[in-house]
């Protein structure tokens, strides 16, 4: 996309990264590089570095090398920490749309799928498969729905309610001893899903509700995350990118990386929607830039065109 063409010529966008210390990590990389190839300088960011100033008659947002209110802010990271940092941080995204900053993804659509509680509710809403789940507080309560569905020599996953890359995720079976392990570990909510068991599972990136390129993860582990060293092949089905497609729509996300799987019945089953994806995967198997794919829809949206 020439930026010449833009109704709203953009100078500056902001990337909201929790990797400063490394200069936005590979992927801030891959994003400033395909900003710059249309135009248009980035400077990196933390929400965590930002300042809430309501002293005076209007309120203001103080972005660290930003002046002003920015016309455009990627969320590449958001740190993790309390419930009230992150809420803060989150609060900067919505106050930024309220003050007419264009923010990909924006907060609502992170908070929609950071709680994988929410993402399950909306996915079943929808009438998209997902592997069956239970979300609660009680002991009590995971306890018994966990021993229940043991009984039929089913396996059950346990997983943080807030996390990605397979982190502190746990596959429960007959043998698992008791106490569970991870009840010290799930940080006062227990989110529990049948468990699936496959060779491998998919990734797609979806951009505008259109599914734009796909790959298979086939893992040595149970999980076949690629931070956990799975290895990944391009794929194109049809019925795959579908799936991944409606879940995007359900969730109505800008952008995001769907996760799906296949049980054994040749069911296929959305297991996640993860709306800051990493695609270096992804892109290490396949021709298009995928960062500039991104940069192109975000310069789209900002205009309000959807080609």
């Amino acid at each position: 996309m020439d930026p010449k063409t833009l109704q709203t010529p953009l100078e500056q966008v902001i990337i909201f990264t929790d990797e400063l210390a490394t200069q936005g990590g590979w992927h801030g990389e891959q994003l400033k590089l395909a900003f710059a190839a249309r135009g248009v300088s980035s400077t990196f960011a933390s929400l965590r570095d930002c300042l809430l100033d309501f002293s005076g008659l209007k309120p203001v947002i103080r972005i660290p090398q930003c002046e002003g209110v920015p016309q455009a802010a990627f969320v590449r990271g958001i740190a993790g920490g309390s419930m009230q940092q992150v809420t803060t941080r989150l609060n900067v995204l919505h106050l930024l749309k309220r003050l007419g900053t264009f923010v990909y993804n924006d907060a609502h659509a992170i908070e929609r799928t950071v709680d994988k509680a929410m993402t399950s509710f909306l996915l079943l809403q929808a009438g998209i498969s997902t592997p069956p789940t239970w979300v609660c507080e009680s002991r009590q309560h995971a306890h018994q729905t966990i021993r229940q569905h043991l009984k039929s020599h089913a396996q059950i996953v346990i997983k943080p309610l807030f996390g990605s890359q397979g982190q502190g995720v746990r596959l429960l079976h007959q043998k698992t001893p008791w106490p569970l392990p991870m009840d010290n570990f799930v940080d006062g909510v227990f989110y529990l899903q049948t468990f699936v068991e496959a060779t491998h599972d998919y990734r797609v990136f979806v951009m505008n509700h259109q599914a734009k390129v796909a790959m298979r993860r086939t893992g040595e582990h149970w999980l076949h995350n690629v931070a956990l060293g799975a290895k990944c092949e391009r794929i194109i089905d049809l019925d795959v990118l579908n799936i991944a497609t409606q879940a995007a729509i359900a969730l109505d996300m800008a952008y995001c990386g769907v996760d799906v799987i296949r049980n054994k019945a040749g069911e296929l089953q959305v297991l996640e929607v993860n709306s800051i994806p990493a695609w270096r995967g992804l892109q290490s198997v396949c021709e298009i830039n995928i960062a500039e794919l991104l940069v192109d829809d975000l310069l789209r949206q900002l205009n309000g065109t959807t080609v």
